[in-house]
């Protein structure tokens, strides 16, 4: 079972996340995403950061409810979201990690929590950022779209160019195309069969699923 993660940034509904907390192998809360587990009527099992977020009230009753806390220094060169992330990729070495409550907010944290996803002590990890209408993910080499006919789906290479060998499933196929960093080439393809497949042949693409029921 996948490892949740929640960070700090906007969770306006917390409602979608339950049927997650349901039997996750643990529940971890960057600093203040805390706030949004036990807005989903759970306890972290593990509140990592410096706690600036996290008021004394709450963290006293988070601790007598079991919650353990792993405590940094304000003055560090990492954020939260970053700390927890290398600490489930250690302790629960294999597990894919589903992380919450990333997007919104200031722009330089919502680049920034994207961006951790190339971060190189979790290459080999399964890191998905998770919102109600959206998935997003790196992979390198091939991976695997379960969704529904209609979803959207969007291929932004990250670090330099990527060479698509194949894909299947899409509306607008790629073969042995190129990908450039820059250009929105790979932005809102549509999905026409289930479950779709992207392969490549060098480089890294960051993989954005949204449901096709979602309209913005």
């Amino acid at each position: 079972m996948p490892v949740l993660i929640f960070a700090n940034g906007d969770l306006v509904n917390e409602q979608w996340v339950r049927p997650f907390l349901e039997s996750p192998t643990a529940v971890i809360a960057a600093d203040g995403g805390a706030y949004h587990v036990l807005a989903a009527n759970h306890i972290p099992d593990i509140v990592i950061g410096d706690l600036d977020s996290l008021d004394t009230q709450t963290e006293q009753a988070l601790a007598a409810q079991g919650a353990r806390f792993v405590r940094f220094p304000a003055e560090k060169d990492e954020t939260d979201l970053e700390l927890a992330l290398l600490y489930a990729a250690e302790h629960f070495p294999g597990e894919e990690l589903l992380v919450f409550g990333v997007l919104g907010g200031r722009l330089d944290q919502t680049l920034a929590n994207i961006l951790l996803l190339a971060h190189p002590n979790l290459k080999g990890v399964m890191v998905r950022l998770v919102e109600e209408h959206q998935r997003a993910w790196l992979f390198r080499e091939v991976t695997a779209i379960h969704g529904r006919v209609g979803d959207k789906l969007s291929l932004i290479p990250l670090g330099g160019d990527a060479q698509i060998q194949s894909t299947q499933g899409l509306k607008w196929p790629l073969q042995e195309d190129v990908l450039s960093f820059g250009p929105a080439r790979g932005v809102s393809n549509l999905i026409t069969a289930v479950p779709a497949e992207v392969r490549l042949r060098h480089g890294t693409v960051l993989c954005i699923h949204t449901d096709g029921s979602w309209e913005r």
